[in-house]
């Protein structure tokens, strides 16, 4: 009851704020000074260049603009804190440089409110660095006041919504996605010094396949189609490998129709590469050269800390078999039990429940894998040699045909990348395809459909390829130590507040 008083109170308070500011726009606009009518500032520094280099610029004239983010009103004479794309710097605003009428102007100004200030360069008696304004313009008024700065944010839910206030307030929610521009710009300067050519493959797709996801589902009206957006972009891209292209890559968005939690978002960014001649080995090198030597030019370092582990990203990552993962872990030696009908027991009798559609031996190991391993490995792990089941685009390992030559890399007890030694035969693809189809018809949502083209593209001739995924979200959310996914997309997928 009182929680929501005071609610009802705040928002009383706020609507009379926003009212009074609105009425100062009205006076400012009867008066000629309207200052959306304003199209352009010549702003001649920033905050930070002017900081670092004070002895540069001490006594020169310098223009800054900026959100006006503090201010202190002390009769003929006052300060104002304003912050720009690099940080904050302050300003001594006085009567005697702008004269009344701009003076009693720059007094009406709100927090929020942007601003330009031409002046020189000093510093106060304090020591602060600061400029000396000659002349003060407001460039555009802000007519909601931005939250109190101790207990404005606190809900989470309202951060993500409007992020663009969570980043004028909360200064290290900028930096987080700072460092993710500046990761993804590391990203592309390795594959480019690997020879890798980044494309663009379509996010439409006329079939859900790529991966075992359920898809989100649209409708072309002009073909009277319905279309997909696309789960991933691995089969166009190795279309290119067949068109005669050597490494490709794509950095891209990927949609699956599914839950939403810490670690998965409906719409998230993915980085798929694919190289001629090669397999999933040598995507185990460029995973690891990859994410260690992002973190050692981006970071400064390959020992990081993730909510509270430590963790050691240098290049020499332990590599073991899913089998032998589950073995290491629980005892349980896969490899003794050869049939469906043995796992399925076993499943039984650890409590293991499967899907209908999923009641066979290869799935059985996964859901193993998953319950007693996947959260055990903290420093970086390849879990090598999946069941077939699991991965209809893989090669088969020629010395077992159950298995395929795929992997996963986990860190943090958290999946960061998945790889193949790409399945490049056309007649296994095709009866791949075919069980993928008998599965959704079974009611499976996950199960890819058929894609008669791309058994085509397979029969052209694919060469020895290998491909590799990483979850761009959830690398940045652990070079930056993020809880939550949600804190490394700029706008999260969220409900209306309605």
């Amino acid at each position: 009851m009182e929680e929501n008083i005071q609610n009802n109170q705040e928002v009383l308070d706020e609507n009379h704020l926003i009212a009074i500011r609105k009425e100062k726009l009205k006076e400012l606009q009867e008066q000629g000074k309207d200052p959306f009518k304003i199209t352009k500032y010549n702003r001649t520094h920033l905050s930070k260049q002017i900081k670092d280099n004070y002895e540069e610029f001490e006594g020169k004239d310098v223009s800054v603009a900026g959100r006006i983010m503090a201010k202190r009103i002390m009769g003929k004479a006052s300060f104002c804190t304003i912050q720009d794309s690099e940080g904050k710097i302050q300003s001594y605003v006085s009567i005697n440089d702008l004269g009344e009428e701009s003076y009693s102007l720059f007094k009406t100004y709100d927090i929020g409110d942007f601003i330009g200030i031409k002046g020189f360069v000093f510093k106060t008696r304090t020591e602060e660095i600061s400029v000396h304004a000659k002349e003060v313009v407001l460039l555009a008024k802000s007519l909601r006041p931005l939250p109190e700065k101790f207990h404005g944010l606190k809900d989470t839910e309202l951060r993500y919504r409007q992020r663009y206030v969570d980043l004028i307030v909360n200064p290290e929610v900028k930096e987080t996605f700072l460092l993710r521009s500046k990761i993804i710009k590391e990203l592309r300067r390795i594959l480019e010094e690997e020879n890798y050519v980044e494309v663009e493959t379509p996010t439409l797709t006329t079939v859900a396949t790529g991966d075992a996801a359920r898809p989100f589902i649209t409708h072309h009206n002009t073909l009277n189609l319905d279309m997909y957006l696309r789960i991933a972009p691995e089969l166009n891209l190795k279309r290119l490998i067949v068109g005669g292209f050597d490494r490709v890559f794509e950095i891209g968005k990927n949609f699956r129709n599914e839950g939403m939690d810490i670690k998965h978002n409906p719409e998230f960014t993915n980085i798929e590469l694919y190289a001629a001649y090669q397999d999933y080995n040598d995507m185990m090198d460029i995973s690891e050269k990859i994410i260690s030597t992002i973190a050692k030019n981006v970071l400064g370092t390959t020992k990081i800390t993730y909510q509270g582990v430590d963790i050691d990203l240098a290049p020499g990552w332990k590599k073991i078999s899913m089998i032998d993962s589950i073995k290491e872990v629980t005892g349980i030696d896969f490899n003794k039990i050869k049939t469906d009908e043995e796992a399925l027991a076993l499943a039984n009798e650890k409590e293991i429940e499967l899907e209908d559609t999923k009641q066979t031996r290869g799935h059985v190991i996964n859901e193993f894998f998953e319950k007693y391993v996947e959260e055990t490995l903290i420093q970086p792990t390849f879990i090598i040699d999946y069941p077939v089941e699991l991965s209809p685009l893989t090669k088969r390992k020629p010395t077992d045909p159950s298995l395929v030559e795929r992997f996963e890399l986990f860190i943090g007890g958290r999946e960061y990348a998945n790889a193949y030694s790409e399945l490049n035969d056309p007649l296994d693809q095709y009866e791949r395809f075919v069980k993928q189809q008998e599965a959704k018809e079974k009611g499976d949502e996950e199960a890819g459909g058929m894609d008669e083209d791309f058994v085509t593209a397979l029969e052209i001739g694919l060469p020895p390829t290998g491909g590799l995924g990483i979850g761009l979200d959830r690398l940045i959310m652990l070079l930056t130590d993020s809880a939550s996914i949600r804190d490394v997309l700029l706008f999260p997928t969220m409900k209306p507040n309605n």
